[in-house]
C-alpha cells in the first residue's frame, strides 16, 4: 500500500507542473496584480477537500486528528514561511516541482528547507520549536468552538467558492483570449487553473485513506515528508520512508516526467545573489513551516478544510508574510550601465537561439553584490542604453526593443516587462525572451488584461520562449 503514495504523488507532481500550480503565485497575485482571480484556484482546492474530507469522516473511513491551536507559533510560522517563499520562488509543493523542471536555485531552497525542518523537527532546534509551542489555547476546530456542525461550514465555503469561480470564468470570457503559443499539440498546452485545481483537491481526498490504510493518519503534506527524508538520507533508518516520503518523491518524479515530455524542461544555473536568496528562503520556509505546523500545503490546503482554527490562521499569516516579502523584495531591476565581458542570448542557451536574438546581455549578477538589494540582479535583465526607451532594453529599431530575461525566476519576468512598457510609446514593440515556465501563462493574460496585443508567441528551444507585444 505504500506505493500508492508514488503514485499519488507522481499524478499531483503531472497536475502541478502542467497546471503551473504553487500558492505562492495564487497569494502574490492578490498584492501584485490586485488580483484574486488565482487564489480562487486554491479556493477549489479547500473546497473539494472540505467535501471529500467531510464525507470520509461521517462513513466512518478515515479519523482525522486535529492539531491545537498554539497562536505565537501559527503566527510568527506563518509570516516567516510566506517570507520565505518569496525569497525562494515557490511554495513547497512549488518548490519540488520546479526543481524538477530543472531549476537549480529551487534544489537549493528545496534541501535547505528539507534540512532546515529535520532540525526543528528531530535535530538541534528542536527546543526552538518546542519552545515557540508553549503557549497552546488547546483549541482545535472552528466549528467545534462553536458547537456547529461541520457540514454548515462546508456549504457556506462551497457557495462562496462557486461564487468567486463564476465571477472570474465569466470575467474571462468577456476578456480578450490570452495568447497561446503557436504549433503546439494540444496534449502540450497547460491545464486550466481551475480544472488543476479540481483535480489537485481530488487527489488530496483519495489520498486520505490510502495513507491511512498505511498507518499514517494524513492526507497531503510536504515539510514532514521533506524532513523525513533528510532523516532516512542522514541515518538511513528505513522507518522514516513513509507514505508522505514517496507522496513527495512522487511529485518530483511526476513533475519531471510532465517537464521533459514537453519540452520545459532545461537545466537553470542561478547567479551568486539567486542562490544566496534560494538557501536563506529555504531556512525561512522550514523553520516557519515546523512552527506554523505546515505550509501551504499542510495549512492552506489541508487543514483549512478541516476547519481546524491552526489552518485558517497560518493562511492569513502566510499571506501577509507573502505581501511584506513582494513589497520588499519584488522590484525591477535597478538601470545600470553596460560593463564587459558579457555574453549573448544564443550562448546563454547552449546554442540555440537564431542569429536574430538578442546579444551583449550583461553576465548574470552584474553589479549586484547584496542579495536583498530589491532582487535587483534579475538575472538577465539587458542594460543596453536605448535612446528613447527603458536602459532595460536594446534598441533594434523601428519601434523594437528587446528584454533579455532569460535566468530571471519569477514573477521577474513580467515586473521587468510591465516596468519596461511604461517607458515605450504606443505601437512600439517589446521583444522578451524568458525561460520562466510560470510566464508562458502570466505574460499573455497581462498583456490581455492591459490592451497589448502578442503578435508572436513561439518557443526558441528546450524550456525557453519569445513574445512579441505591440504596446496599445
Amino acid at each position: 500500500m505504500i506505493l500508492t503514495g508514488l503514485l499519488i504523488g507522481a499524478l499531483l507532481g503531472i497536475v502541478m507542473q502542467r497546471g503551473r500550480f504553487c500558492v505562492t503565485g495564487m497569494l502574490r497575485d492578490i498584492f501584485l496584480l490586485k488580483s484574486w482571480r488565482t487564489f480562487t484556484a486554491l479556493m477549489i482546492v479547500i473546497a473539494v477537500h472540505a467535501v471529500g474530507i467531510a464525507a470520509l469522516t461521517g462513513a466512518g473511513i478515515i479519523s482525522p486528528e486535529y492539531p491545537t491551536f498554539a497562536p505565537a507559533a501559527v503566527v510568527i510560522g506563518g509570516l516567516l514561511f510566506g517570507m520565505g517563499i518569496i525569497l525562494a520562488g515557490g511554495c513547497a509543493s512549488g518548490t519540488w516541482y520546479r526543481a524538477a523542471e530543472g531549476l537549480v536555485g529551487s534544489w537549493i531552497a528545496l534541501a535547505m528547507y528539507a534540512l532546515s525542518s529535520a532540525a526543528m523537527k528531530k535535530g538541534a532546534l528542536g527546543g526552538l520549536n518546542t519552545g515557540m509551542k508553549k503557549w497552546d489555547t488547546g483549541l482545535t476546530t472552528i466549528p467545534a468552538a462553536l458547537g456547529l456542525s461541520p457540514w454548515l461550514f462546508v456549504v457556506v465555503l462551497v457557495a462562496i467558492t462557486l461564487v468567486m469561480v463564476r465571477h472570474f470564468l465569466r470575467r474571462e470570457r468577456q476578456a480578450a483570449k490570452p495568447a497561446t503559443l503557436g504549433g503546439r499539440s494540444a496534449w502540450k498546452r497547460p491545464l486550466h487553473f481551475y480544472v488543476a485545481a479540481v483535480l489537485v483537491g481530488l487527489l488530496g481526498v483519495i489520498a486520505w485513506p490510502l495513507s491511512a490504510a498505511t498507518g499514517r493518519n494524513d492526507g497531503l503534506g510536504i515539510t514532514s515528508p521533506s524532513s523525513n527524508l533528510v532523516k532516512f538520507i542522514v541515518t538511513g533508518d528505513g522507518a522514516t520512508i513513509d507514505w508522505g516520503v514517496l507522496l513527495v518523491l512522487g511529485l518530483f518524479v511526476g513533475s519531471f516526467v510532465a517537464a521533459k515530455a514537453t519540452g520545459e524542461f532545461r537545466v537553470r544555473v542561478p547567479d551568486a545573489a539567486t542562490a544566496v536568496r534560494s538557501a536563506i528562503g529555504g531556512v525561512m520556509m522550514g523553520v516557519g513551516a515546523s512552527w506554523a505546523g505546515g505550509c501551504t500545503v499542510g495549512n492552506g490546503m489541508v487543514q483549512t478544510s478541516l476547519f481546524s482554527v491552526q489552518g485558517w490562521v497560518a493562511l492569513v499569516f502566510i499571506a501577509l508574510g507573502v505581501g511584506l516579502g513582494a513589497k520588499l523584495w519584488l522590484k525591477p531591476s535597478r538601470t545600470r550601465p553596460a560593463t564587459e565581458g558579457t555574453y549573448s542570448t544564443d550562448q546563454s542557451l547552449g546554442g540555440t537561439a537564431g542569429s536574430a536574438d538578442i546579444e551583449n546581455t550583461p553576465a548574470p549578477g552584474a553589479g549586484e553584490t547584496s542579495p536583498f538589494g530589491g532582487f535587483a540582479a534579475a538575472p538577465g535583465a539587458l542594460a543596453v542604453k536605448a535612446p528613447e526607451a527603458s536602459a532595460k532594453v536594446r534598441d533594434l529599431g523601428e519601434g523594437y526593443y528587446a528584454l533579455d530575461s532569460l535566468g530571471a525566476v519569477c514573477p521577474f519576468p513580467l515586473i521587468e516587462a510591465k516596468d519596461v512598457m511604461t517607458t515605450l510609446a504606443s505601437g512600439d514593440h517589446l521583444v522578451i525572451d524568458f525561460d520562466c515556465t510560470q510566464a508562458t501563462e502570466a505574460i499573455p493574460h497581462w498583456a490581455a488584461e492591459d490592451g497589448h496585443e502578442v503578435t508572436d508567441f513561439h518557443e526558441r528551444g528546450e524550456a525557453s520562449w519569445q513574445i512579441t507585444l505591440r504596446k496599445a
